[in-house]
């Protein structure tokens, strides 16, 4: 087998890599960024409309784990109170700076404790109407690190039975799957509730590598005990990652019956620690479930059940479609390129998952670069909509390079592994505007390519305020 290929692609081609690239799923069994092991609280709770007493019971859950020494607490949807209706349910929303939300940061904080806060009423501008279902990461100096709004409501309509709920009366749903946050167990996936029915969200949170999928949620005591527990076993099991699941338990009001039963599922889907279920002799509960979350563990069942890696992603595919915000090219000082420190000054592109930037010595005028934000070595370590990103953004920076170089050609090669020239193990893709009679040989450019970056090449090294003068201009198409 050729360990190294180079490809030349032209627009014809991008559909072609898509369908039959299988991809490597190594990156999926990373370990936890913070060590192998790590201890948690999942939390139940009886929330009322009185925000202060669900506030106190909060406080003395923290506490309790934080006895217990656990380095995170996962609270359960709307653990900041449960309306009595929906005006009242309005009124008692606040903003992310409101008294509550500044609670619960003076909290953490105090604990030296990381706190999911798994649903929190946040209230939208004054000119909406609406509220957002919001899954809110604060870490343990009191900042707030990740705001996941709920994509999924339950709207149900059947006029024969003269049944109307609708969720989205009231709440804004979410436009975006938050990729994994970096926390103490690692990559964590943020979803709530309702989310748990819908599998795909969890499967593209796995490929995006996550290994803890968090569902906060408020089950009713009816649907609760018919599919709570299965649920969330199967998002366990199918995606090979720890399940937590804080939840709300009890009557809340005349109207409201939750099911309770917080617990930590671990990949092989045994649960490995609860609270109880909703009885009638116990109207109301406040408890905590400990576990320790072993990524050693997660990672051998990976390496015994290979799914992901056995995924046809050539035959199907799960791709994130979510309005994603992207950062200003100029947010971070520099990007990373492998080893090297790219200055922001030198990126004239960025998208979700890449960005192009100015290069250090030219093979043709406009000769740049096109990598990937993630650090893969080779183009099957990237995910199927990283590869689509990549490309597309190719083809954005062709458009823009012949314009503004007067090119009628471009040449686009990626050298995908050493033994095709590649000397910077990130993947990235060389994009070179071509003009008639620009090599004596048209095939000429790829020896060129092939020296470009080695000692002795016949093109000096560009100064720095070259390159920036370069993006500076190619900043403007874009």
């Amino acid at each position: 087998m050729v360990s190294g290929f180079n490809l030349v692609l032209g627009n014809n081609c991008l559909k072609l890599l898509k369908n039959n690239l299988k991809i490597n799923k190594r990156k999926h069994l990373r370990m936890a960024s913070s060590g192998d092991k790590c201890t948690i609280a999942v939390c139940q709770m009886t929330a009322t409309n009185n925000k202060e007493e669900n506030y106190d019971i909060i406080d003395k859950l923290v506490t309790e784990a934080a006895a217990k020494n656990a380095k995170m607490v996962f609270l359960p949807e709307a653990c900041d109170y449960i309306g009595t209706n929906k005006n009242e349910t309005k009124s008692l929303a606040e903003g992310i700076d409101g008294p509550v939300m500044t609670k619960y940061k003076s909290l953490a904080k105090r604990n030296d404790m990381w706190l999911s806060v798994g649903g929190f009423h946040l209230k939208g501008s004054a000119e909406e109407d609406k509220l957002y279902n919001a899954h809110i990461i604060i870490d343990n100096n009191g900042v707030i690190k990740a705001i996941y709004k709920k994509l999924h409501l339950f709207d149900v309509d059947i006029p024969e039975k003269n049944i109307q709920l609708k969720e989205s009366n009231d709440v804004f749903s979410g436009d975006q799957i938050l990729p994994p946050i970096d926390s103490p167990v690692g990559p964590l996936g943020l979803l709530i509730c309702y989310d748990l029915r819908f599998p795909e969200v969890s499967i593209l949170l796995r490929k995006k590598g996550t290994n803890v999928l968090t569902f906060p949620s408020a089950f009713t005591s009816g649907t609760g005990q018919a599919h709570w527990e299965v649920l969330l076993r199967a998002r366990a099991i199918e995606n090979q990652c720890y399940v937590i699941a804080a939840a709300q338990y009890g009557k809340h009001n005349s109207k409201r019956t939750s099911h309770g039963q917080a617990m930590i599922v671990d990949p092989w889907g045994q649960i490995l620690a609860e609270c109880i279920k909703y009885s009638e002799n116990t109207p109301t509960n406040a408890s905590i479930a400990i576990a320790t979350l072993d990524n050693t563990k997660l990672n051998k069942i990976r390496q015994d059940i290979p799914v992901f890696q056995n995924r046809r992603d050539d035959m199907y595919q799960l791709v994130d479609t979510s309005k994603q915000e992207v950062p200003s090219i100029d947010a971070i000082p520099f990007y990373m390129f492998n080893s090297h420190k790219i200055p922001s000054s030198t990126v004239f592109y960025r998208s979700k998952h890449c960005f192009a930037f100015t290069n250090i010595r030219c093979v043709v005028a406009g000769h740049v670069l096109v990598a990937s934000l993630r650090s893969a070595k080779r183009l099957p370590d990237l995910a199927p909509e990283e590869i689509c990103d990549l490309f597309l953004t190719v083809v954005k920076v062709q458009k823009v390079l012949e314009i503004v170089y007067k090119a009628s050609s471009s040449t686009i090669c990626v050298q995908d592994g050493p033994a095709a020239g590649q000397t910077i193990p990130q993947v990235h893709c060389h994009v070179m505007p071509r003009s008639n009679g620009d090599f004596n040989q048209n095939d000429e450019v790829y020896e060129r390519l092939a020296a470009h970056d080695k000692p002795g090449y016949e093109q000096p090294i560009r100064k720095l305020e070259e390159q920036i003068a370069e993006a500076t201009l190619l900043r403007k198409y874009f």
